[in-house]
């Protein structure tokens, strides 16, 4: 069953969802918007499915099945819990249920920017920078995905990524406006600030370098260029999303703005970094 959405506004986006009888979307918490009376509202730890995973044990296989359900579910819920909570992402999913006829519920961003809708048909995953997830339907699974910890480290945003596999409709949200890249149409690679990036498909390889070496220019670049030490890369031959406005730039821009700017004459190594 697709999902029928559509994104409206310009400069802060937001999506409209039509949910036929039974249909369900989930969102993480915080983004939703509004929704029709008879849609419902459930909210559940981790992304465990409706009823639990040991409601159809129990009723075939008696109490030792439903209770190895119930523990399998469980200890999948604090598995996932637990991801999330280390990711620093929220712990919780909305879900919103159409009865009765169609519904209709409405979800946006954080940030002042774009939305998309991606279709997965269960062929391919896309990645996703952490806080860009906004909604999604139920037969989409969430997931975190870890980079590598040197990568990680040395990369900031990019340690921890959101992952969405399965069948149906995802909608993410970035700061900005979005462009749409492949690396393949550029030789195979580019090179990216780490906070540009919004998704990319399963088949991209993400990686970390150092902005030069540990020579009077590559100083410069650290101190003086705005990029800090690391820049991302993405390689391979697939559909990469970038966003025109960083959330660093945008925290920099308002503590400018309230005469509260530190940043001095570098904007690089030594930027003020929202927390």
């Amino acid at each position: 069953m697709t999902l029928q959405q559509q994104i409206v506004g310009n400069a802060m986006q937001m999506a409209v969802c039509t949910l036929s009888p039974g249909q369900t979307v989930y969102c993480e918490a915080g983004k939703f918007l509004f929704k029709t009376a008879n849609v419902s509202m459930e909210t559940r730890l981790g992304g465990q499915p409706r009823g639990g995973a040991g409601a159809g044990g129990a009723g075939s296989g008696g109490g030792a099945g439903g209770m190895g359900g119930l523990l399998r579910q469980a200890m999948g819920t604090a598995m996932q819990v637990g991801q999330r909570a280390l990711a620093g992402e929220s712990l919780a999913f909305q879900y919103f249920t159409a009865s009765g006829g169609e519904g209709t519920v409405g979800f946006a961003g954080v940030l002042p920017g774009e939305m998309r809708a991606l279709e997965l048909s269960g062929s391919r995953a896309w990645f996703a920078e952490k806080d860009a997830f906004v909604a999604a339907e139920e037969t989409v699974q969430f997931g975190i995905a870890f980079v590598g910890g040197r990568q990680g480290m040395s990369g900031g945003e990019g340690f921890v990524l959101e992952k969405f596999t399965g069948h149906g409709t995802v909608v993410i949200a970035g700061a900005g406006n979005f462009i749409d890249l492949n690396p393949a149409d550029f030789g195979g690679r580019i090179e990216v600030d780490t906070g540009c990036i919004v998704a990319f498909e399963e088949g991209i390889r993400y990686g970390i370098q150092r902005i030069g070496g540990l020579n009077r220019q590559g100083i410069m670049n650290a101190v003086f260029g705005g990029e800090g030490l690391s820049l991302a890369t993405l390689e391979g031959d697939g559909q990469v999303i970038l966003q025109s406005m960083t959330i660093e730039g945008l925290a920099n821009a308002l503590k400018k703005a309230q005469g509260g700017d530190k940043q001095g004459p570098t904007g690089g190594l030594f930027s003020t970094h929202a927390g």
